[in-house]
C-alpha cells in the first residue's frame, strides 16, 4: 500500500518543499494557532526557518498572522480537493458507491489509510433526510474508525505491530481499545473478510467496512457505511448491509 512504487534519489528532492509542507501539518485541532517557536518545534525547523515558511505561506494566501501568532487559511483546502479532484480512485468508484448507495439506503463511504489516520475520498449519500459519516476530504485516527481495522488486516503481522507500536491509541469514548485489543480486531477482520466498530468514536453509532482490492489482490482502500446502533442489532446490519458491500468490492475490483 506504498503510495511510491519505485524508489527515489534523494538528490532529487526539494528540501524547501518537504520542510514548507510541514509547516502546514504542524497545525491540527489542538494547535490551530502557533507561534514561530512553536512551529519550529512541531515541524523540526528553527525558528527563522520556520517562520520564513509561515511569512511565505501568508504571502501565498494559505495562512494569516496577527503578527505573533499564525494560523492557515481556507485557501490551503485547494491542496486536499486537488486530490479529490485529480486522483483516479474518487472518480472510478462514485458510480459503484451510488448504486451500493441507492441499494442500501445508506450513505456509502470509499476511505484510504495514510499514515496513521483514515481518509474518506468518496461517499454517496443514502435517501435519508439526515445522513450519517463522514464527509469527502475528512480523516478520523485509523483505531477508532471502522476502515482501520479493515485495511490494516491485509498488512502482515510485522506491519501491523510495526504500525500498533507507532500509534497513539487517543480515546474518544468508553469503550476505547487497547493495542493489544486492536490488533486482535485486525486479525478478527482478516478472518473474516469485514469488520465492525461500535461507539470507538461517536457515542450510538457503529460502522462497517470491508477492504478494496485490485485485481493483483493489494488492498487500496476500503468501502463502508456508518450508521446508527438502533433500532438494528449488529447481527441484523450485517446480514443488511454486507451482501451489497461485497458486491460493490468486487464490482470494482477490476478497476481500481
Amino acid at each position: 500500500m506504498s503510495p511510491t512504487p519505485f524508489a527515489i534519489d534523494r538528490r532529487d528532492l526539494i528540501e524547501g518543499l518537504d520542510k514548507g509542507l510541514r509547516v502546514i501539518e504542524a497545525f491540527d485541532d489542538e494547535h490551530p494557532r502557533l507561534t514561530p517557536s512553536e512551529a519550529a518545534v512541531r515541524a523540526g525547523l528553527t525558528r527563522t526557518a520556520a517562520r520564513r515558511y509561515l511569512l511565505t505561506l501568508c504571502h501565498c494566501g494559505y495562512a494569516a498572522t496577527d503578527g505573533k501568532l499564525f494560523w492557515l487559511m481556507p485557501r490551503v483546502l485547494r491542496l486536499g480537493q486537488s486530490y479529490l479532484g485529480a486522483a483516479r480512485l474518487p472518480r472510478l468508484v462514485q458510480p459503484f458507491i451510488q448504486r451500493a448507495s441507492m441499494a442500501s439506503g445508506e450513505t456509502v463511504n470509499v476511505s484510504v489509510l495514510d499514515g496513521h489516520e483514515i481518509v474518506y475520498v468518496a461517499r454517496s449519500n443514502g435517501p435519508r433526510l439526515v445522513t450519517i459519516g463522514f464527509q469527502a476530504g475528512a480523516r478520523a485516527p485509523a483505531h477508532v474508525v471502522t476502515p482501520g481495522p479493515a485495511i490494516l488486516s491485509c498488512l502482515t503481522d510485522p506491519e501491523i505491530d510495526a504500525w500498533i507500536a507507532a500509534h497513539a491509541f487517543t480515546a474518544y469514548t468508553a469503550q476505547a481499545l487497547s493495542p493489544e485489543r486492536f490488533r486482535e480486531n485486525v486479525l478478527a477482520a482478516r478472518a473474516r473478510g469485514y469488520w465492525v466498530t461500535e461507539q470507538q468514536l461517536d457515542p450510538g453509532l457503529r460502522g462497517i467496512a470491508l477492504p478494496l482490492k485490485n485485481r493483483k489482490g493489494v488492498c487500496v482502500g476500503a468501502v463502508g457505511m456508518t450508521l446508527p446502533m438502533l433500532p438494528e442489532s449488529v447481527e441484523q446490519m450485517i446480514a443488511r448491509l454486507l451482501p451489497t458491500l461485497q458486491e460493490a468490492a468486487r464490482s470494482l475490483t477490476p478497476i481500481v
